[in-house]
């Protein structure tokens, strides 16, 4: 199980391909904040919510000087589908080695369905313009998610 980060701490680094297999590296906003989000799957119900939500408020948190990661496990051809099927306009990057949601804690054990599993643990980290933890949340939901995030960042 991997450790989970804690503000304060420093932001794992990594590069990871996007949709159009293009690098993209947490270094790329260094001075910016990033919302670096974890979810299980792409074209799954939970993580389409998810990804439409950041999507839907992408302007806001953009504004507000936040830039948005979501990270999965999926290769970037599957990512390109969920983009376009979606219309998202999110950075979604792909780790399908899974070393970045290890760093980031957010691949462990979990409940699902009432049974331990192994897999993604949908999480969010938020990381300062310096590259430090601000707020590291785990086992989020997938609803409402978004919302509490912005509310609890005062944006």
């Amino acid at each position: 199980m991997s450790e989970r980060l804690q503000p304060g701490d420093t932001a794992p680094a990594f590069t990871l391909p996007d949709a159009d297999g293009k690098e993209v590296s947490l270094a790329d906003h260094k001075g910016r904040k990033v919302i670096v989000y974890f979810y299980p799957a792409a074209l799954t119900p939970g993580c389409t919510k998810q990804a439409c939500d950041f999507t839907d408020n992408l302007d806001v948190l953009a504004a507000a000087g936040y830039d948005v990661i979501g990270v999965s496990p999926d290769k970037p051809e599957k990512l390109a589908k969920f983009r376009e099927k979606e219309n998202l306009k999110v950075t979604l990057v792909g780790d399908p080695s899974k070393a970045t949601l290890e760093a980031y804690g957010a691949f462990g054990e979990k409940k699902l369905y009432g049974k331990t599993v192994t897999g993604v643990i949908r999480s969010t980290v938020v990381v300062d313009g310096t590259g430090k933890v601000e707020h590291a949340f785990y086992n989020v939901k997938a609803t409402g998610h978004v919302a509490k995030i912005i509310r609890d960042l005062g944006v």
